[in-house]
C-alpha cells in the first residue's frame, strides 16, 4: 500500500458528503450549545433561583475542607460544586429536547413530502381528439 493510495483514501473519506454534514453539524450545534447555555444561564435560572430563595446555582457547593492559611500561604478550601453540575444538566436537557423538537420537525416535513410524491397522480383529462376518437369508437359500436 503505497502512500499515494492512503492519502487518496482519506481524500476520498474526507469528502464523503456525511462527513462534510458531520462537520457543518457541530459547528452549528456548537454555536447552539452557547446560545442554549446562556438561556438557561441568563434566563431561565435566575428566576427558579429567585424561588428557591434566591439561590445563584453556580454557587452551590458542598465545602469539604474549608480554606487554611499554612506557613503564610492561603490553601484552597476543597469543594464540592453541584451548583455547576446542576447548571450542566439543565443546559443538556434544554439542548436535547430543543433537538428533539428539530429533529420531529423534519421528519414531519419530509414524511410530507414522501407522501406528496407518493400521491397517486391525477391522470389529465383527455384531449379533444381523444374525446372525439371516443365518441367515433362508441357511434360505431352502436351500428354493429
Amino acid at each position: 500500500m503505497g502512500k499515494t493510495s492512503f492519502l487518496q483514501d482519506f481524500k476520498s473519506f474526507a469528502m464523503k458528503g456525511n462527513v462534510i454534514d458531520m462537520a457543518v453539524g457541530v459547528i452549528i450545534g456548537g454555536a447552539f450549545g452557547k446560545i442554549v447555555s446562556s438561556i438557561v444561564a441568563d434566563v431561565i435560572m435566575p428566576p427558579i433561583g429567585l424561588l428557591v430563595g434566591g439561590v445563584n446555582f453556580t454557587d452551590l457547593k458542598w465545602v469539604m475542607k474549608p480554606a487554611e492559611i499554612i506557613d503564610g500561604e492561603e490553601v484552597a478550601a476543597v469543594t464540592l460544586n453541584y451548583g455547576n453540575f446542576m447548571q450542566a444538566t439543565f443546559d443538556f436537557l434544554i439542548i436535547a429536547f430543543s433537538i428533539f423538537l428539530f429533529i420531529r420537525l423534519l421528519t414531519k416535513l419530509t414524511e410530507k413530502k414522501k407522501d406528496e410524491k407518493q400521491a397517486t397522480p391525477v391522470s389529465p383529462a383527455p384531449s379533444k381528439e381523444e374525446v372525439l376518437l371516443t365518441e367515433i369508437r362508441d357511434i360505431l359500436k352502436e351500428k354493429k
